[in-house]
């Protein structure tokens, strides 16, 4: 499984990814295009965004790729349009990082 974790990552969803075997790379900046296809989104199992502000990201890496999981482990919301195209949206302090790496490599 391939994972890209774009923000900060505060929660550490990428280290406990990492820990699950999961095959994480990073971008600490903004999603854009350029960053997404050379951290390899066209070959990704899951999208992981900590903030709500990098949502337009979502739209963006959905049209690389259809097939990919998005999930946002963020405690900010997300715009509406952001929301409909999140498949799991979690705030940290609701639940662990490490729980939410289980979840998603179950």
């Amino acid at each position: 499984m391939k994972a890209i974790v774009v923000g900060p990552d505060a929660g550490e969803l990428g280290d406990a990814l990492d820990a699950e075997g999961v095959e994480v790379t990073r971008i600490e900046d903004i999603g854009t295009r350029p960053a997404l296809e050379e951290a390899g989104v066209v070959d990704a199992d899951v999208l992981v965004l900590t903030a709500g502000e990098d949502a337009t990201t979502i739209p963006i890496a959905k049209d690389l790729n259809d097939d990919l999981r998005v999930v946002v482990y963020a405690e900010d919301d997300l715009p509406d349009f952001a929301r409909r195209q999140a498949d799991l949206i979690v705030d940290p302090q609701l639940l662990s990082a490490d729980a939410v790496a289980e979840e998603l490599t179950a």
